[in-house]
């Protein structure tokens, strides 16, 4: 069995020196395995971080929630900053300046109630049976094999499913999105390589071909608007406007990407997290026990728990924003034009907001994290999510409750998207 630390501890002397040369674009790896004391250094000597690159780095909670509330001038839009970057005639380009989080109103505004009229509180909670249903089939897969991979065998292949569910993705078709997904997030690091570029760039014109093939037939055989996302983006109006091509098709790669990696790292986190605390897992698993048979007393210890674990270890760390005009952060100037890089990582721990920010209390209260952002852009999908960790968190551990990982599990090395890329773990 693995025993060592999962996440590495670092010295406050590190920290300072990492923090003093911070750079997303130079990160070491001792950075990528444990950000936290970084952000703290930040934080506390220098909040309003000014880049090489020009750009400013955000780590306070007031500051972010600040900058999240002024969506008239911190702009989403990201047409500036991505032509340079991916070169303003590649499909990358296309893809991340048309979907719904890369927007401001109006674009924004009419994908975002399309997108909403479909994950209303009634279809979600008409999910709940499926996905129980699909929880505990990958359970009993890993229990007929003795153990398994706690991300490939397991939180992966849940947000996957509810996606392909929500677009209406036959089963038999499934298989390339997680890679599509994956290629076309890693894009969004601070630094690429032009094998990610390359890679990005397929996975983008790939699954363009297959969302058109899939569009026409949807068109000649419609969904339940209600409950079927696609239907409901080719059927629907806002202020009697439809959505061109390109947006329809841009808007379902976001909404898989939106709804799985993200989803994938909550489910990851979550489990890796009580592993990592002991005492945390036991307090949850004793506090299920006692309230076995009161579903409702028990969805409110897990929704409390996946919260905590989406503050504790954000799925997405960064954000960005663009100045549209002179303004002021933190009490520092900034020009029109400004980058922003909101550290939502950073902000989920700082003690101004949050009692004992570096404790994994999954009885926390008032839980106002930044993980689903805030404001106009805050995640669509937070219900959705929030179903897909207690569900598959709560099954998971009550199934098995003396899991042990077998192996150090290896991170994702990134900066934006923190989660776990393998975990085998053994039930024997």
């Amino acid at each position: 069995m693995f025993h060592d630390p999962i996440t590495p501890p670092m010295s406050a002397a590190r920290a300072r020196e990492i923090a003093t040369a911070f750079d997303l674009r130079a990160l070491p790896a001792d950075f990528l395995a444990n950000p936290y004391p970084v952000y703290a250094a930040l934080r506390e000597h220098e909040p309003v971080r000014h880049m090489p690159d020009g750009s400013v780095f955000l780590t306070r909670y007031a500051d972010l929630v600040a900058v999240y509330r002024d969506a008239a001038t911190f702009s989403s839009d990201k047409h500036v900053e991505f032509a340079p970057k991916y070169g303003a005639d590649s499909p990358l380009y296309e893809h991340h300046t048309t979907s719904l989080v890369f927007n401001d109103p109006p674009l924004h505004t009419r994908v975002r109630k399309l997108i909403m009229g479909a994950l209303t509180r009634r279809a979600i909670a008409d999910m709940e049976p499926g996905l129980v249903t699909l929880v505990d089939s990958l359970l009993d897969r890993i229990a007929d094999q003795g153990g398994g991979d706690l991300i490939e065998d397991f939180a992966s292949a849940i947000p996957v499913e509810i996606i392909g569910n929500l677009l209406g993705v036959p089963h038999q078709d499934r298989g390339p999105l997680r890679a599509w997904s994956l290629a076309i997030l890693g894009a969004l690091e601070p630094v690429v390589s032009p094998a990610q570029h390359a890679l990005g760039n397929q996975s983008v014109t790939e699954m363009l071909d297959y969302l058109r093939t899939l569009v026409v037939e949807r068109r000649q055989r419609p969904g339940d608007p209600e409950r079927d996302v696609l239907t409901r983006l080719i059927q629907g109006e806002v202020d009697g406007e439809k959505l061109s091509e390109v947006e329809l098709l841009q808007n379902c790669i976001f909404l898989l990407n939106a709804g799985h990696e993200t989803t994938t790292n909550l489910i990851g986190n979550g489990l890796i997290l009580l592993e990592e605390n002991p005492a945390a897992k036991a307090g949850l698993l004793a506090d299920l026990r006692a309230t076995a048979g009161d579903a409702a007393a028990q969805e409110q210890l897990l929704t409390l728990a996946v919260d905590e674990f989406l503050r504790f270890e954000s799925s997405n760390q960064l954000g960005n924003r663009r100045a549209l005009k002179a303004t002021q952060v933190g009490g520092v100037d900034l020009p029109a034009g400004a980058l922003v890089t909101l550290c939502i990582g950073a902000a989920n721990r700082d003690p101004a907001q949050f009692a004992r920010p570096e404790t994994l209390d999954l009885q926390r209260e008032g839980n106002k994290h930044l993980a689903f952002g805030f404001g106009i852009h805050q995640c669509a999908g937070l219900s959705l999510a929030r179903l897909e960790g207690r569900i598959a968190i709560g099954r998971f551990l009550q199934r098995f409750p003396d899991v042990r990982l077998s192996q150090a599990p290896v991170r994702g090395g990134r900066a934006r998207f923190r989660g776990f890329l393998r975990a085998p773990f053994s039930l024997r």
